[in-house]
């Protein structure tokens, strides 16, 4: 089943609608952006979840140091983690964070309790490890970016998850706009990936469909007027559920 992520969450309505849809996770943008919150309203959003994973008891796999030299064995083993703690609390909250000192990441993600944190800006990969919380590590991808490229970008032992968002400019997420989903088809063959960038409730069942990804990634899909639309996040996530039924169905013929 497709893992879905409703990101630029601002209340704990949203995360609570969000929840009650059957998001897997909920993002909170804590990067310069419109959607920017306090640490205020994100520590609102995180308790109307209850108890943060780290006062939770989490039976997770273990790691060999074989696995930090082996791209398709480290990210299945991130997936696998992930999803362990998924077992223990549903959904998980993602604090984005951007070009920010990996110090003031940690300070935000104590303060607001968040569960997970994604470095969407220039970081390395080597920054990852000096995070606190489990890491999503986005790679931007631009139109003039091949399939072997994204993996000549990408480093074992780090971040515990992949996403690949489209690269727009100046906008690191949330810019409402997709990238090549071949280049996205190619990675996810090998490797479990968050598939962000345009989805909406209107494309998304073709993107799990033509990718195949581990888990898809919304904002501004789920927006109207500039603020998160219940009924919209809803749609999302039904799209994706049907998208799983159908390969689902094809894949018993």
């Amino acid at each position: 089943m497709t893992l879905v992520k409703i990101c630029g969450n601002r209340t704990p309505e949203d995360v609570l609608a969000a929840a009650a849809a059957g998001a897997d996770f909920v993002g909170m943008v804590f990067a310069a952006s419109k959607r920017r919150v306090e640490i205020a309203d994100a520590q609102a959003m995180v308790q109307a979840l209850g108890t943060p994973l780290a006062e939770r008891r989490v039976d997770v796999p273990t790691i060999s140091p074989e696995l930090r030299e082996d791209l398709d064995a480290w990210f299945e083993h991130g997936a696998d983690l992930i999803e362990a703690y998924l077992e223990a609390k549903r959904p998980l909250t993602v604090g984005i964070f951007a070009d920010q000192p990996i110090d003031e990441v940690n300070a935000i993600a104590d303060a607001t309790g968040i569960d997970i944190v994604q470095l969407s800006g220039d970081e390395t990969w080597e920054d990852a490890l000096r995070v606190n919380r489990p890491v999503f590590q986005v790679v931007h991808i631009s139109p003039l970016d091949a399939p072997a490229d994204v993996f000549e970008l990408v480093e074992p032992g780090f971040a515990e998850a992949l996403m690949l968002d489209s690269a727009h400019g100046p906008f690191r997420g949330g810019s409402g706009v997709t990238f090549d989903w071949s280049v996205a088809r190619e990675t996810a063959d090998r490797l479990p990936i968050v598939l962000a960038g345009g989805l909406s409730p209107e494309n998304v069942e073709e993107a799990v469909r033509s990718v195949a990804p581990w888990v898809v990634d919304v904002s501004s899909g789920t927006e109207t007027d500039g603020k998160k639309d219940h009924a919209r996040v809803r749609a999302f996530i039904d799209a994706v559920r049907a998208a799983d039924a159908a390969l689902a169905t094809e894949a018993e013929v």
